[in-house]
This record gives structure tokens, C-alpha cells and sequence, in this order.
């Protein structure tokens, strides 16, 4: 079997070779750009077929998917930062949206009908009200960010080229996951980096936070991508599934966890840069339509992903 994993040096994408490394049936094809720092795949690069190509660029595409021949397709590349969304709008919605539509086209001009997940994201849901939480598949989308509404795109276009052309797309929104590897400019790793930072006496005891308010639904990302192997096995094509953990945190509660996981005294203070022009309060999930349809639960721990989290920086740093 053939899968091609767009975005396979990113946190996500590396994690969920990883996990395909353990599957001998399995054929790994990855496609990342140019400029895409490769650390993340280091240890695993020479059991993995890779391809240089920039989403944007139908014809790049088209050739990939020519010379691969996915069975499945793991679309995870994306410009994924909520904040560098509002910085970059065009280049978030051009990146994400276009890119998604480029690999439908390939793949039909190919002939190929490969099932296809496509990666969205809690971010499409944005504003929830209390009565609709913990929030289903059902649930208006209020996208409050650039990024969110790329996603939102993502997600529709998925269902259009389902309707009209029968893609076996299968559409995911996963809440918010984390884990080592991830980027140090997404919270838990954010924090988590500080203070190793502060261990080593590389910057003063002081950890600097945007909004400890908003309530977060985490899934490790082990089990993230073992969700999305699920997806493509068992769910329907067409169809749209949340995945998450259905227990939410406040941004403060995992500061507290990854302060109590070092032994220095650390201040903590608010950083203007670090808020959102609109933040999204609560994102807590309901995933039991893709639980009953996967049998899938999440098996790792929450204090242990950000125990794994730190270790990984003190490694690291």
C-alpha cells in the first residue's frame, strides 16, 4: 500500500510516519518544501520516499501524484498557526485552500480515486456558546480567524468534490494535540520551552503568557494520528468527524502542570504580543460519532504528553 503524507516534516506529519513505520504493508511517500527544516524525520529519512514540491504549484502536484499512486493520502500540510494568520490572511487561505484543491485535481486527472483525509481543525467551530458545548459535528461553524476560516474552506470543498465527484475524502477536525516535536510557538510547547530555557539560565526566571483563560480539549498527538490512520480505514467518505479527548484545561491549569515538573521558582507575566486580536474561549469537544464508528479512545495521559513535552526541550536545549 502507498500512503503520501503532505507536510511529512512537520509535527504531525513526523509523528504519523512514525506510527506508519510500524505497519509493514506500508509504503511511505512524503512531499515537503524546499525551505522545510527535515529535524523532525532525521531519525526515520532513509526508510521514507520523499518528494520536494510546493502545494501551490498545480503542475508540481500533478506530477507527485502521477509518479506515487497514493492508495491514501494524509493531507496535513498547512500554514497551521492561529496567530500567523492574522499577520498573513492571504498567504494562510492561499496556502491551505488552494493547496487542498490542486491534490483533488491531480488526483482526478490521474484517474485515481485514493482515499483522502483531510486535516481540519476545532479552529472552524471558533465561537461556541455555553448550551452547545461539549460541541458536535452538528454545530454552526464561526470561524474567529484567518486560519479558521482556511480550514472552514478546506472542510467544504472536501464535501463539494465528494458530492460531485465521489472522492473518498474522509473530514476530520481534530482539537487542539500536542507532544514532542511540537513547534515552540504553540502553547504547551511554548511553556514548556521557557522554562527549560530558565533551567539552564538562558533567560531570566520569567515565563511570558498570552491569555490563561481560554479552556483547550488536548490529545496527545500519538494518539492523534492513530485516530487519523482509523479514519481512513473505517469512516465514511464525505463524512466529517471530530477528534478529541472531551476534557478541557484551561491555559493556566497547564501552565501550573509544567511549572510543578521543574524545580525552579519561575514569575510568570503577560505578554501584549502573545493575545489574539479575538480568542475562541472554549473549544471542548464531543468525538463519539467517530469513537462508535472507530473504536477509538485516546490512551495517553495528559501529564505525561507534557512530561514528554519538557523532556523533549531539555534534550533539546
Amino acid at each position: 500500500m502507498k500512503v503520501l503524507i503532505t507536510g511529512i516534516t512537520g509535527f504531525v506529519g513526523s509523528h504519523l510516519a512514525d506510527y506508519l513505520l510500524t505497519k509493514p504493508e506500508v509504503e511511505i511517500c512524503g512531499i515537503y518544501r524546499w525551505r522545510s527544516d527535515t529535524k523532525n524525520i532525521d531519525h526515520i529519512k532513509d526508510r521514507l520516499k520523499l518528494w520536494e514540491c510546493d502545494l501551490k504549484d498545480a503542475s508540481s502536484v500533478s506530477k507527485i501524484i502521477d509518479d506515487v499512486r497514493p492508495d491514501k493520502i494524509f493531507h496535513l500540510a498547512a500554514q497551521s498557526f492561529v496567530p500567523t494568520s492574522w499577520h498573513a490572511p492571504a498567504e494562510t487561505l492561499t496556502t491551505n485552500i488552494v493547496g487542498e484543491l490542486n491534490i483533488f485535481e491531480a488526483v482526478r486527472r490521474a484517474g485515481l480515486n485514493p482515499w483522502i483525509q483531510i486535516a481540519g481543525s476545532s479552529e472552524e467551530y471558533g465561537l461556541a456558546y455555553e448550551e452547545e458545548i461539549p460541541i458536535k459535528e452538528t454545530n454552526p461553524l464561526r470561524p474567529l480567524s484567518p486560519y479558521g476560516v482556511s480550514k472552514v474552506g478546506q472542510d467544504l470543498l472536501a464535501y463539494q468534490y465528494y458530492m460531485s465527484y465521489k472522492l473518498n475524502v474522509i473530514r476530520t477536525r481534530g482539537f487542539n494535540h500536542t507532544g514532542p516535536r511540537r513547534g515552540e510557538v504553540f502553547v504547551c510547547s511554548d511553556f514548556a520551552r521557557q522554562v527549560v530555557r530558565i533551567e539552564k539560565g538562558l533567560q531570566p526566571p520569567v515565563i511570558k503568557v498570552g491569555n490563561l483563560d481560554a479552556k483547550r480539549d488536548f490529545t496527545d498527538v500519538r494518539d492523534m494520528v492513530r485516530a487519523y490512520w482509523l479514519s481512513l480505514e473505517k469512516c465514511k467518505p464525505g463524512e466529517v468527524y471530530n477528534i478529541c479527548s472531551g476534557k478541557s484545561y484551561k491555559i493556566s491549569e497547564v501552565l501550573e502542570m509544567l511549572l510543578g515538573m521543574t524545580k525552579e521558582t519561575i514569575e510568570v507575566k503577560a505578554n501584549e504580543s502573545k493575545f489574539r486580536p479575538s480568542d475562541v474561549l472554549v473549544l471542548l469537544g464531543d468525538s463519539s460519532k467517530f469513537r462508535k464508528e472507530t473504536g477509538w479512545k485516546p490512551e495517553i495521559p495528559f501529564e505525561k504528553t507534557l512530561k514528554d513535552i519538557i523532556d523533549y526541550w531539555r534534550g533539546r536545549i
